[in-house]
């Protein structure tokens, strides 16, 4: 393996301590997003994580991932192995590593040049969560092991030190964990989440091999993952099933002791996508460097369009939504010190990353195109049909919703709130007028609005734009919503402008209400997005059943599994009433089940994989027929929706 990014140093005295383990158990959602099945599979990530930093060192070139069949995880490296040696504190660095926040060598910077786990806080974190965990270090000859439970250890250090657990070849590290049902929603891996972000890790890193394998029950596949092409192979993945107009533009650069990889192609659709990552986390709300990328490419197209007259001194610039139209792109950097917003990591917020980026894509993509003149016109003629297209919109949307005067209330379907603190309000998209009757007698006026909806709104994944803003249903809810609409040219939507904090889809619990909320999900994912990224959309779970013993108060089931746990957990008769649809719930019903904040149950609606949301939005919503249903054949058995 080649050793020419090795660092020297990486012992006990590589350890750097900032502060104690504190409640983390407690407030589980600061540390790794949430207790959902994103946070638990995040658990995986913050510990492939490190094993990657290893391998960013000069020091590993295999991980292996396993989803054991009792529900735990096991993540192994040959990389150095976590030190094992005293510790200043007087203990084994292991120890504290898996015991301290803001523990580890990503704050020694003779041990890491480049880190993902830039926080410290993941060995530390997933220790705190897990029901139980075990470290296993290879290290001269031996191998040495730790264990905890719920954070706690519970083997003795013999003078401080891991006792020995055997003999060993090789180095590095094994960490199997189990999460701890007493935090998480649910304790199962989703698989293809997992197998996505491994796959994903591989193609930003040539050098490196995973090996990806299932062993619980029904669930059984190994796979691995290792891309020689990287990044290029990365965008050709991405674009397999599109009909190409460039080949894959790739380039890479150093600016500020900054490591930047871009790989581009251009596809024939009209939107675009663009990943970026830092020391190999996605960061799926962007960043300074996607930023810095996007700045320069437009300004770098624009000079070359005048250059060659194909703008004439009194056209307009084109702007970076036309210039990126059918754009795919990956932007990949590898800085020594990021500044990420959150422990997630999702947005980068260093500021010399933003000018690291464009200095090397001004450099680079000039010396392509200056030897491509080819490529660089169909680029160019990319952005002039999207220039069209956008000023045609821009009149359509001016006709059918621009100058046209709506009052707050829309179009008289809407029964609003008394209050106008954003903050405070909610609107319900409630399906059929029926249950848009009790909605609005139920409600708490003051806070509350609910917008009726009649039965299936179009479907925006097959519709021309001009369909789309023709449709009533849809202009009802731009105009209720206040924020605006984009159809992917950028300036139109202002999330600031949002009349409500938590937008809620309120359809039945059968297979058209699933249909009715798909649709809306599209819409928003399409031409809302920020209502999703900035978390203010959410999915309604009304109940499907209700039980009244002859002895005793009745109780709501929100699905069959409770239903199912009722009858084994109560004895003796009770009447059982289930629910078809929300428009049999009368006022109180609606309220004690739906709307009552205190007692509601409802789905925040996230993306987690923005590739994926939208690989599957394609699939399920679009035209194509065969792919969707050979997916519906495969997935018929699937039982677990987790939104």
């Amino acid at each position: 393996m080649a050793d020419k990014n090795k660092t020297e140093i990486y012992d006990a005295s590589s350890i750097r301590v900032l502060e104690g383990l504190e409640a983390v158990r407690k407030r589980p959602g600061m540390y790794i997003g949430s207790v959902s099945t994103k946070g638990l599979n995040h658990m995986i990530y913050e510990i492939v994580d490190n094993s990657v930093d290893e391998h960013l060192a000069g020091y590993c070139d295999t991980i292996k991932v396993t989803l054991e069949a009792d529900g735990s995880c096991t993540v192994e490296d040959n990389g150095r192995g976590i030190p094992i040696g005293m510790h200043e504190k007087g203990v084994s660095a292991e120890r504290v590593v898996f015991t301290t926040l803001h523990a580890g060598g990503k704050f020694d910077n003779t041990a890491y040049k480049t880190s993902g786990g830039l926080h410290g806080v993941g060995s530390s974190v997933v220790n705190a969560l897990s029901l139980h965990l075990t470290v296993q270090v290879r290290t001269g000859g031996k191998v040495y092991e730790d264990r905890y439970e719920r954070g706690i250890p519970v083997l003795e250090l013999e003078d401080g030190l891991l006792p020995v657990a055997g003999r060993a070849r090789g180095t590095g590290t094994l960490i199997n964990f189990l999460p701890d049902p007493e935090i998480f929603e649910k304790t199962r891996f989703r698989e293809e989440d997992v197998k996505n972000r491994l796959h994903e890790t591989t193609y930003l890193n040539p050098d490196l091999t995973i090996v990806y394998e299932d062993k619980r029950e029904g669930s059984e596949e190994k796979l691995e993952f290792h891309e020689p092409d990287g990044i290029i192979g990365f965008i050709r993945e991405l674009n397999k099933s599109k009909e190409t107009l460039t080949d894959v533009v790739y380039f890479s650069g150093m600016a500020e002791e900054i490591s930047v990889d871009v790989a581009f192609q251009f596809v024939n659709e009209f939107h675009e996508n663009i990943l970026g990552f830092c020391n190999n986390i996605q960061n799926t709300e962007g960043g300074t460097h996607l930023t810095g990328f996007k700045a320069q490419f437009t300004q770098v197209i624009n000079t070359y369009a005048r250059t060659l007259n194909i703008l004439k001194e009194k056209d307009a610039n084109f702007t970076g939504a036309d210039i990126r139209n059918g754009l795919t792109a990956v932007v990949s950097i590898k800085h020594p010190d990021p500044i990420f917003e959150g422990q997630t990591k999702t947005k980068l917020g260093s500021q010399d990353a933003s000018r690291a980026v464009a200095q090397v894509t001004g450099e680079e993509i000039v010396r392509y195109f200056d030897r491509n003149l080819d490529t660089l016109k169909t680029v160019i003629g990319c952005a002039e049909k999207a220039a069209k297209i956008r000023k045609n919109e821009e009149k359509i949307k001016t006709n059918l919703l621009g100058k046209q005067k709506f009052s707050f209330d829309s179009n008289g379907k809407l029964a609003n709130c008394t209050s106008r603190d954003a903050s405070k309000c909610e609107i319900f998209i409630v399906e059929g007028d029926s249950a848009g009757g009790s909605a609005k007698m139920a409600r708490d006026r003051m806070y509350q609005a609910i917008l009726p909806i009649r039965g299936k709104i179009l479907n925006v994944e097959k519709a021309s734009i001009d369909k789309i803003l023709a449709n009533a249903e849809i202009k009802t809810m731009i105009n209720a919503f206040g924020c605006g609409f984009s159809e992917g040219y950028g300036d139109d939507f202002d999330i600031t402008r949002l009349r409500y904090d938590k937008i809620v889809i309120m359809a039945d619990a059968d297979v058209d209400g699933a249909h009715i909320s798909n649709l809306l999900l599209t819409l928003f994912y399409r031409f809302m997005p920020d209502l999703i990224n900035e978390g203010h959309v959410y999915v309604a779970m009304p109940p499907l059943y209700k039980v009244v013993p002859k002895k005793g108060e009745g109780e709501y089931l929100y699905d069959d599994y409770a239903l199912a746990r009722y009858r084994k957990t109560h004895s003796g008769d009770f009447t059982l009433q289930r629910y078809k649809g929300l428009g049999e719930m009368d006022a109180e019903q609606l309220w004690e089940t739906t709307l009552d904040p205190a007692r509601r149950y409802l789905k925040q609606v996230q993306i987690e994989d923005a590739l994926l949301a939208s690989s599957m939005t394609e699939l399920l919503m679009g035209a194509d027929v065969p792919p969707r249903r050979a997916y519906i054949h495969d997935h018929a058995n699937d039982a677990e929706l987790d939104i």
